[in-house]
């Protein structure tokens, strides 16, 4: 058994003797695209989106020496027809480009070490192919390939961006690698080495000089996913499957790890945090706690024209417009706003919608990682006070006390005008929706709620675990506090309500463009 080439199924056995969702889908997708024009793949995701076990699963359906036909035959792939037509068919050869990194980390000579011990055990397996340059790994499966009666290769590359990512544009490292991957699939005798290459990634192909190596390979990003965007993550089916199982709430996974929009699956979830919340028993931020909120703030922190304005909108749970086209696929490339937020979306921060051309903070367990980056990272004063100060104003609200929650809202206009323009009660409710930060701990937050006649502003329901009242939040631009409790009377916005059995507050703010104050009124409802 070696380390590159008939490594064994151990990975993937691991996973089927844990609890599996069934993505074996990919292996009849990647199967279509078996020695045709289509045999080179890339497939880019954030991370714990399921990218290795992926890998795994493909080397252990391909690899012509240890592929175990029990690990399948209870997958939707195993009736798929191609299934039996490429199933232990090919030499295999699995590289994680992370245990490179972890062998010769700022080596500069990474690349020729690389090649080096991949090249010593295929000689191992296939001691007779006429090997003509000891260190080029093209040459070596070149070589083997030419071998009469072989089998062209399965290439299987994990994490194939690492490198670049560690190590800087121009450095040796890059440039070789660079011309490993040329020599590799650009070559003229690419076709006859490989039947098909699958690579993984965290940002998709680099464009310009990266792209011009890699031309050849089509892609499935967090932004394109094509027909592999169920294929990584989970969707809402599979995790009400695994909750039915486990016994927890649908909803409390919902709250926390969905969001996510990929392709045409509106509703995918960070399996990484679906798995560790089953296995706890509860939920928190797993997934984002393996990163940390420095890399939010790293790039929300960049001084781009209407940046700032942005992130509070998102923070706010507002939808943001982007444009992902312009993005050059590099971290250390980020040039305007739309590029922040594309990093973003790669790297699972974001969701985005493809048909309206925005994104958006996913769920609960990411707008920690906001809140985080704003509050300690950024410098953002002004907006950080208005989450640190949340909690009193939320205690102010159901408390009844309407003077003081006017007198926090005048702060928070004051401190953010620059920010967020009052220009409409939109913008009010933006505003709102940070100063009520703090409530969503024990609420859910629920902007443009439909009712009998209209809309309610903002509503705070709150969770099962949570025993205050459920509040009813009503904005007026230039009219006055009063008009805005009569309108929540007047349009019933307290039937949307009616299944609530608990307390519900009603809450009206105006804001006075002339006086530039605020005033409120709350009242409990009658029901």
């Amino acid at each position: 058994m070696g380390k590159y080439l008939n490594k064994g199924n151990d990975g993937f056995r691991s996973a089927r003797n844990s609890e599996f969702v069934d993505k074996s889908q990919l292996i009849e997708i990647v199967n279509a695209t078996l020695n045709s024009e289509r045999q080179y793949t890339c497939v880019s995701r954030a991370r714990r989106f399921g990218k290795s076990i992926g890998a795994e699963m493909l080397y252990a359906y391909y690899d012509q020496w240890c592929a175990e036909e029990e690990l399948f035959a209870d997958l939707k792939a195993y009736s798929s027809p191609s299934f039996q037509r490429h199933f232990r068919r090919y030499p295999v050869l699995y590289l994680d480009m992370t245990d490179f990194i972890t062998s010769y980390y700022k080596d500069d000579d990474i690349v020729a070490k690389m090649q080096r011990d991949v090249v010593k055990e295929l000689k191992q397996f296939f001691p007779d192919a006429p090997y003509a340059d000891e260190g080029s790994l093209a040459d070596a499966l070149q070589a083997i390939a030419s071998l009469p009666g072989q089998e062209k290769f399965i290439m299987i590359v994990d994490e194939w961006d690492v490198i670049l990512r560690e190590y800087p544009e121009g450095g040796v490292a890059a440039e070789q690698y660079l011309n490993l991957l040329r020599g590799l699939f650009k070559s003229a005798h690419s076709k006859s080495t490989f039947a098909g290459v699958y690579m993984t990634g965290i940002l998709p192909i680099k464009k310009y000089k990266i792209q011009s190596a890699l031309n050849n390979f089509h892609e499935y990003s967090m932004v394109q996913p094509g027909p592999m965007a169920d294929c990584f993550g989970f969707t809402s089916d599979e995790v009400r499957n695994l909750c039915e199982q486990h016994g927890m709430a649908f909803e409390a996974l919902e709250e926390w790890y969905d969001g996510y929009q990929i392709g045409g699956s509106k509703g995918m979830f960070n399996p990484k945090s679906v798995m560790t919340a089953l296995y706890n028993k509860y939920c928190d931020s797993y997934w984002a706690n393996t990163g940390t909120y420095e890399t939010v703030a790293t790039y929300i922190r960049m001084n781009f024209d209407g940046l700032k304005d942005d992130v509070v909108r998102l923070l706010a749970d507002e939808s943001c417009p982007v444009e992902t086209s312009s993005f050059q696929n590099d971290l250390n490339v980020v040039r305007s706003k739309d590029d922040v937020f594309t990093v973003l979306i790669h790297l699972g921060y974001l969701s985005y919608d493809r048909d309206s051309g925005t994104c958006r903070i996913p769920n609960r367990e990411i707008a920690i990682e906001f809140k985080n980056a704003v509050v300690l990272e950024t410098g953002w004063e002004v907006v950080a006070n208005a989450i640190r100060q949340s909690d009193r104003l939320m205690k102010d609200t159901l408390n009844g006390n309407a003077e003081a929650v006017a007198a926090a809202i005048d702060a928070i206009h004051a401190d953010n005008t620059s920010i967020l323009q009052y220009n409409d009660e939109n913008s009010l409710a933006c505003v709102l929706t940070i100063a009520y930060y703090a409530a969503k701990k024990n609420y859910m937050m629920v902007r443009e709620m439909p009712t009998g006649k209209g809309f309610a502003d903002v509503v705070l329901l709150p969770r099962p675990s949570c025993k205050q009242p459920a509040i009813v939040l009503e904005l007026k631009y230039d009219h006055s506090a009063e008009a805005a409790i009569s309108q929540i009377h007047r349009n019933r916005y307290g039937e949307a309500l009616k299944d609530y059995a608990g307390d519900v507050l009603l809450v009206g703010i105006n804001y006075d463009k002339t006086t530039k104050r605020h005033t409120c009124t709350i009242e409990p409802l009658k029901k």
